[in-house]
């Protein structure tokens, strides 16, 4: 190994770094306001939100597929997402605030879900959201175990920012 290579692997490192510094302070910052919000009158939580905003949930072939329906000018902190999974927007137009920073989507539009990935949104118009998760499982809480982190500290969650480490 010579000089450059490990200036290379420094850089890597470095870059590493950071990118996981900046991921602790966007958690904890979405953390915190999602916290502020549920203390907002007004702010819909469990079946309140399940009525404004319906779920839809089918089963086909070791696949859980949810669909969402949100109305326009919704502020929305989601779930913990603990495994990888795509998703789709069908319907309308929304920002997406990630530890990347903002992105605006319309539809139709596709993408994927990484693990530890909490996102806060807001549409600016009607939407139709669905996201596809593997399992065998048909019970509903069961597979949002499954799928969901109750917190950050979730060792499926950890463990991505471990393999990353490992990596260099």
């Amino acid at each position: 190994m010579d000089i450059k290579d490990i200036s290379n692997a420094f850089n890597e490192t470095l870059i590493v770094t950071e990118t996981l510094k900046n991921k602790k302070a966007y958690r904890e910052q979405v953390v915190k306001l999602e916290n502020q919000l549920l203390q907002v009158d007004g702010v819909l939580t469990g079946e309140e939100l399940n009525k404004k905003c319906p779920v839809k949930h089918s089963f086909a072939g070791g696949c859980y597929v949810r669909e969402i329906f949100t109305p326009a000018e919704q502020l929305i902190v989601t779930k913990i997402h603990k495994k990888t999974h795509p998703f789709f927007l069908l319907e309308g137009e929304l920002s997406i605030l990630t530890e990347n920073g903002i992105n605006t989507i319309k539809a139709p539009y596709n993408g994927i879900t990484k693990p530890g990935t909490k996102r806060v949104i807001y549409t600016h118009t009607d939407c139709r959201f669905i996201t596809v998760h593997a399992t065998d499982k048909t019970d509903i809480q069961e597979i949002e175990d499954e799928v969901i982190a109750k917190n950050f500290s979730d060792p499926e969650i950890s463990l991505e920012d471990i393999k990353k480490l490992k990596n260099l």
